[in-house]
């Protein structure tokens, strides 16, 4: 399985927060499945710690790839044609990161594991934490 990580999944997911659900914990962890966090997740991080809306132990630029590397997640850049891809996408959510995110998912054949609502409203977008697979 091919899994795009929104960035509160992967921040759930490397704090242990328990309000990431033990399957999708398991997808995370499972060394079969591809996990991949875009820049686009690590862009939103930084921005949301330099604005003090995040805390973190260390700062973003050390945390991030350290805690990316340890969980073996895969780091996922965004190109020109990804880009262009927000043209075809309906207007159903205005923000500009989950949009790139909802883009890439499109363009590289990924789920995306997320919470959020306004992601989950796409016909698009794959499996959610609420209803992922055993």
């Amino acid at each position: 399985m091919k899994i795009l990580l929104d960035t509160h999944i992967f921040l759930w997911f490397i704090t242990k927060s328990k309000r990431l659900s033990e399957k999708c914990y398991d997808a995370i962890s499972n060394q079969d499945n591809e996990v991949d966090l875009s820049v686009v997740s690590v862009w939103e991080t930084v921005i949301k710690y330099q604005l003090e809306k995040l805390p973190l132990p260390e700062s973003p630029e050390i945390y991030l790839p350290k805690e990316r590397e340890r969980h073996l997640i895969s780091s996922l850049s965004v190109d020109k044609t990804t880009i262009t891809q927000l043209a075809k996408l309906p207007p159903l959510h205005n923000d500009p990161f989950d949009r790139l995110l909802l883009c890439q998912s499109l363009e590289d054949d990924l789920i995306i594991m997320t919470e959020d609502k306004a992601i989950i409203s796409y016909p698009i977008v794959g499996l959610t934490q609420l209803n992922w697979p055993n």
